[in-house]
């Protein structure tokens, strides 16, 4: 089982079409990309896989110190280091003159940022950007092999193959097994290497070396009898590797339970799986709000709305307020208590993941956070909670009046064309249906 927001964040042309390649010993069925000469993901008559983003970092910045503003050499090793070249991109700019940028290389990468951007982003630094998205791999060649593969050896031999963007690809076989093997190129990091930016006045910070391809995260026939990724974190604690990334917990976990309940699965409970709209996170986070609500300083209305989140069952159904609110409320939640500390990384358009905020409070309501630094008083998780409910209320009312309080309508799904979001008589808008992000139905 595979099961991918990316996908389901669809564009009008659809970038994933559908396509059938019969030849003499080749037939092979599934989607691909406008360009590929292959199935990215699909069948043939004796191997299925599919395929979904790993989620992993597997890339750094390291600041650097140009001697001056030609940018032909920076310091290393305790002398001017001569960058490994100079590229120039010429920009075409309509109406207007070319616009040329000077682009330094050094042995880690380009240099992504340098002076010529907004001081909030580097106050006059220099970042070069190490990716492994740069390092060559052939890619290619795992879907032309994964295209003719027959069986689970070569499954696994063709996706070695694969370098970037890592992939989480899943396998079955007409003789019964089934796999899942995390695929790319990992930098093995010492623990929280790359969470900041390193410097490079020498290799201290550098990549060191590679996981090997065997060590990546992978399982063959286990006992539960499926696999399934969704961009969940693809490991226990006990892994002995640093693998920081961007990882889904709620919908992996959703997806893990609802096929460790089935039986006899048919395609219509797959299909019914992918459009599931249970809200990991308001499960996770809704009951520890409810339980700090102060009733006795809310309004009838307020009551009434609190009672509506009290019954609410955590599905995201379209035609419902309940999503509607939840939503408003958490996020006026984060606001409160991130908004005072974090206000320099939030100007920069930076926020913790949602997450990040119920996990924090699951493990302690005393959490730091919570007291506003700006006012004299000690604000109390209570506190937060109910002025946020309050502040959610007024939002969900304004929304109300408009009509636009049922999720659905909210959350206003619409697929755009691929050239631009304002083309609308080439889009499709108001879609009227649920799911949302931490969902496994994860249309947005």
């Amino acid at each position: 089982v595979q099961e991918n927001p990316s996908i389901q964040q669809d564009s009008l042309p659809s970038v994933w079409f559908e396509m059938q390649l019969s030849a003499p010993g080749l037939n092979v069925y599934g989607v691909s990309f406008p360009g590929c000469p292959g199935i990215i993901i699909g069948f043939n008559n004796e191997v299925a896989w599919g395929v979904t983003n790993a989620g992993r970092d597997v890339r750094d910045y390291y600041e650097i110190r140009f001697r001056d503003s030609t940018k032909t050499h920076y310091w290393f090793n305790n002398a001017w280091r001569a960058v490994d070249s100079l590229r120039v991109e010429t920009f075409k700019i309509k109406g207007g003159e070319e616009y040329k940028d000077t682009v330094a290389y050094i042995d880690q990468g380009p240099v992504m940022f340098d002076n010529r951007f907004e001081s909030r982003i580097t106050n006059g630094r220099a970042y070069a950007v190490r990716w492994i998205a740069h390092d060559p791999g052939n890619e290619l060649l795992a879907f032309y092999q994964l295209n003719r593969a027959r069986n689970y050896d070569d499954y696994l031999a063709a996706i070695k193959h694969f370098v970037s963007p890592a992939q989480n690809f899943v396998f079955a076989g007409a003789t019964g097994d089934i796999a899942l093997w995390q695929q790319g190129k990992f930098p093995a990091r010492w623990p929280q290497q790359g969470m900041y930016i390193m410097p490079y006045t020498d290799s201290s910070y550098t990549w060191q070396g590679y996981i090997p391809q065997q060590h990546n995260p992978h399982m063959l026939n286990p006992q539960r009898h499926f696999v399934s990724s969704a961009n969940q974190r693809s490991v226990a604690a006990d892994y002995p590797y640093f693998i920081p990334g961007d990882y889904d917990l709620y919908r992996g976990k959703r997806i893990n339970e609802r096929l460790s309940q089935m039986q006899s699965i048919t395609t219509d409970d797959m299909m019914d799986l992918q459009k599931d709209n249970y809200n990991g996170l308001a499960a996770a986070a809704l009951p520890l709000m409810l339980r700090h609500v102060q009733e006795g300083n809310m309004s009838d209305l307020e009551r009434s709305y609190t009672d509506t989140m009290q019954s609410w069952n955590y599905f995201n159904e379209p035609e419902i307020t309940a999503p509607t609110l939840f939503k408003i409320w958490y996020d006026s939640l984060e606001n409160y208590i991130w908004s005072d500390e974090l206000a320099p990384i939030q100007q920069a358009g930076l926020t913790p993941d949602e997450e990040t905020l119920i996990e924090a409070l699951l493990r302690g309501t005393a959490f730091t956070y919570v007291d506003n630094q700006q006012t004299a008083n000690k604000e109390t998780l209570s506190e937060a909670v109910t002025v946020s409910l309050q502040r959610a209320v007024k939002t969900v009312e304004q929304l109300s009046k408009k009509k636009y309080h049922h999720w659905g309508t909210y959350k206003n799904t619409t697929i755009y064309h691929l050239l631009r979001q304002d083309l609308l008589p080439f889009a499709r808008t108001g879609l009227p249906i649920g799911g949302g992000t931490h969902v496994v139905n994860a249309t947005q």
